[in-house]
């Protein structure tokens, strides 16, 4: 089985879609996937991702499932560095500062801290790894440990429109790593695609495994530079570019 998860195109949050800019990424990104087949597909419910998604349904004549548990995660902790009741997403944390705390690299203990209890991060990321795991179910591919076991082995493709943060969550439960470090680690920036195979070296026995992360190749060949979205400063004194 294949999936692709692929990030919307250059955000306007305000009015959860896309920017003028967002929309041209969409349009080179439909031309990209609606010449690949696709078995299924599955968009986030907020419009961003919906609206990414719709210049390649209707170049495809198809439809997705919409999915709640795909929107963007989004848990605010209440960082030490932010004073009183200031709150910040859990993706955006200055990497100094949890970085001193090795729980964090742990797949198995970095939502076990005090700040990430508080939040309720531990349970929101149970629960979408619950219905991806459903999900993946219904395909024939059901968790066991940190494998899954091929019940239904086939050549399907899944194409889940989707958001950054979500993206590094879904991959960290393929990868069996924390979040975190995807979150800070990597980008994918506005409409790139994830790909992503099962293996099956032993008969019944899948993983997951990224053959390509964050690709953008449909807007080089377009000459459309790829936003900054989900980025931070490349150096410091750039003042336009986002710091935090």
């Amino acid at each position: 089985m294949r999936l692709l998860i692929i990030r919307h195109g250059d955000p306007d949050y305000a009015k959860d879609s896309l920017t003028e800019k967002g929309w041209r990424e969409a349009e080179l990104l439909s031309r990209k996937i609606s010449q690949m087949e696709v078995d299924y597909f599955y968009v986030s419910s907020l419009g961003r991702a919906k609206d990414t998604a719709s210049l390649t349904l209707q170049k495809m004549g198809r439809t997705a499932t919409e999915c709640k548990w795909l929107r963007e995660f989004w848990p605010a902790i209440r960082r030490p560095d932010l004073e009183g009741e200031q709150r910040s997403i859990v993706w955006d944390w200055v990497p100094r500062d949890w970085m001193a705390e090795e729980a964090y690299f742990r797949p198995d203990r970095w939502a076990d801290t005090d700040i990430m209890r508080e939040a309720g991060v531990g349970g929101a990321y149970a629960e979408v790894i619950q219905n991806f795991d459903a999900l993946l179910a219904e395909h024939g591919y059901v968790r066991e440990g940190k494998f899954y076991r091929a019940e239904r082995p086939n050549r399907d493709t899944l194409a889940l429109f989707c958001h950054f943060g979500m993206e590094c969550v879904l991959l960290s439960r393929l990868m069996n790593i924390s979040p975190m470090i995807l979150w800070h680690s990597f980008c994918a920036a506005p409409s790139s695609v994830t790909t992503i195979y099962t293996e099956e070296r032993r008969q019944r026995e899948a993983i997951f495994r990224v053959s390509s992360f964050g690709d953008i190749s449909h807007l080089y060949a377009a000459g459309e530079e790829p936003s900054f979205a989900a980025r931070f400063c490349e150096t410091f004194d750039e003042e336009k570019e986002r710091h935090g």
